[in-house]
């Protein structure tokens, strides 16, 4: 028992304790958020406070807490300070000495743009809840007020948490995880209505660029009507798409009514790029199903101070990361040729990924919180993307309860399936459920699939899977192939740096590392750029002279080169396919 629950349980007939924050922004080029938490009804000798560490659709330990400062508490009538202090990194603890209203004031520092942060600048104001919020331990399912009070007047607030009747700027969350679930965006931001299966939407967009949002608007309602129809319904009455152009950045971060998109700025003018940002589109609002509703029993209830541990993240965002391919061709926002190219594209990145032979896709979910959003460079010769990974298990799936029911199911009867029996009513699902559920719609038993493609490190199949639809993986080499050397480099500040070297490849066998500083081959001088074709004028067992920086030590390293590698992979249609595989091909979409 928390000490806030047993303090609760303390007193059983006094007040309800309301909880109520304003949220300023007075000096925005600060990019500090000025963060006031007033509390009522308190009746216990100790407030407890706490920063969550992580939040949910992101599957790191943030460490929020660090972004906080300038933290002070004092009784509200009286103005007198209150004895406060920091127990943890995310904890402090308030002595209240009998005041039962209270206010806390501190500034949270607001200068990083992603989706999972905060950001505040001359232009506007966005945040995130768990990045934002305090909040009293044992209290987290009281409903709370929130108040923005904007810079200037032109600045207008977008949530999509309920309004206060008659406090102007003014919302209401039903509990912690709602506040948590519900970002805010302040600013002078553009905002389009529209309906979609008749129900209200917006799209807010902050930013310059060349996002068109009359063809947004138009897409995304075709993607809200494909995956209605998947689902049989919208589970929300409302439901907001704020999108952030920026220079450089990418990603989206689910909510149960509303997305977050980063994506860059000039990025939608190219059909490629303007397909990609749809998939990403697909892929968030995808998620208010699978992830936000239909969840692991490990993420059934959040714990905001530590990792939340499962194995079903190849499911939640790798199946998820499927669809977002699937979806658009659905939608007819692109053809076959593209969706089959899309993955191509993704098979090519996995195949040429070595930590697929060394992380289980199981592993790689349980291991998130340490390894996927900790990138080192050793990091794609020891795991694998559950996004990735998991896409192509969710591919393989797909295929395989297609063929063996004619088209006449597929993957689409599982995700109802998980909808109907879990998402629902928001009941988490165990690894017997899930499993139970895909085999149940498959009719067949499954555990030796999910063994080898789920538990080990056993190469995907794809031939297998996609011969019944007429179609076979190709490995494609350059027009003139090289020798491989395997090592990555990139020209940095002058300097050409070795950012990769793949484990058991020629490089590494000859003892050169990441982050060593690429100088010669044979004695002459070669760049990023002009590696692979100086690896053009070399033959397959070769030996050739590599000379680096490591650590600041001038080395030269005998190399012996190995056997060219594939320059990509393409799902190609078969010669003379059969009726019957013509016939699942044209089924499956």
């Amino acid at each position: 028992m928390t000490e806030a629950t047993a303090t609760r349980q303390q007193y059983p007939n006094t007040k309800q304790v309301t909880i109520f924050y304003q949220i300023a922004m007075p000096q925005p080029v600060s990019h500090l958020f000025e963060v006031t938490l007033q509390i009522s009804n308190w009746q216990a000798p100790i407030l407890d406070l706490k920063m969550p560490v992580w939040t949910p659709g992101s599957y790191l330990v943030r460490e929020y807490a660090k972004h906080l400062q300038d933290f002070v508490a004092e009784d509200s009538s009286s103005k007198k300070s209150l004895s406060s202090c920091k127990v943890s990194k995310n904890h402090w603890q308030v002595k209240t000495d009998s005041f039962s209203e209270i206010t806390v004031r501190y500034r949270i520092f607001a200068n990083e743009l992603t989706v999972r942060t905060n950001h505040l600048d001359a232009t506007h104001g966005y945040f995130n809840g768990a990045a934002l919020f305090l909040f009293i331990p044992g209290w987290e399912k009281r409903s709370v007020k929130v108040k923005i009070v904007p810079p200037r007047s032109d600045w207008q607030v977008t949530t999509t948490l309920p309004t206060v009747a008659g406090e102007e700027n003014t919302f209401e969350a039903k509990d912690f995880d709602t506040l948590v679930d519900s970002p805010f965006e302040i600013g002078k931001h553009k905002i389009y209505d529209f309906e979609a299966l008749g129900k209200p939407h917006q799209l807010a967009i902050w930013g310059e660029g060349n996002a068109k949002a009359e063809q947004i608007i138009k897409d995304t309602k075709r993607i809200i009507q494909t995956e209605a129809e998947l689902y049989e319904g919208l589970p929300y009455e409302r439901y907001l798409f704020l999108l952030h152009l920026s220079g450089s950045g990418y990603g989206g971060l689910e909510h149960k009514d509303s997305c977050s998109l980063n994506y860059p700025r000039f990025g939608f003018r190219a059909k490629e790029q303007y397909n990609r940002f749809m998939q990403l589109v697909a892929h968030e609002f995808f998620h208010l199903w699978n992830v936000k509703r239909i969840r692991p029993k490990a993420l059934e209830e959040f714990d905001y101070e530590r990792e939340n541990y499962t194995t079903f993240l190849w499911f939640c965002e790798g199946t998820t990361s499927y669809y977002d391919i699937l979806i658009p061709l659905r939608a007819g926002i692109y053809n076959r040729k593209t969706f089959l190219e899309n993955l191509s594209k993704d098979i090519t990145r996995y195949l040429n990924i070595p930590g697929r032979k060394v992380q289980p896709l199981g592993e790689s979910s349980f291991d998130a919180w340490i390894k996927l959003y900790r990138r080192d460079a050793n990091s794609d010769n020891n795991q694998i993307s559950y996004y990735l990974k998991g896409e192509l298990v969710s591919l393989l799936l797909d295929l395989l309860i297609r063929v063996r029911h004619n088209n006449r199911r597929s993957l689409d009867d599982v995700m109802r399936e998980m909808w109907q029996r879990f998402g629902k009513d928001e009941i988490g699902f165990t690894t017997e459920q899930l499993q139970e559920v895909i085999e149940s719609i498959a009719e067949s038993d499954l555990s030796d699939f999910f063994h080898r493609y789920i538990d080990t490190t056993e190469e995907l199949p794809f031939d297998e899977y996609l011969e019944p639809f007429g179609l076979q993986l190709r490995s494609v080499m350059e027009d003139e192939p090289f020798p491989h050397l395997g090592m990555n480099v990139q020209s940095e500040n002058g300097k050409e740096m070795i950012k990769f070297v793949e484990a058991e490849s020629p490089a590494a066998k000859a003892g050169i590392d990441a982050d060593d500083e690429l100088l010669a081959i044979n004695g002459i001088r070669v760049t990023s750029q002009q590696l692979n074709e100086r690896l053009k004028d070399y033959q397959v067992g070769d030996n050739i002279h590599v000379t680096v920086f490591h650590k600041d030590e001038l080395k030269t390293l005998p190399v012996t080169l190995a056997q060219s590698r594939p320059s990509r992979y393409e799902i190609v249609q078969i010669e003379s396919a059969s009726d019957a595989q013509q016939q699942n091909l044209s089924g499956w979409r």
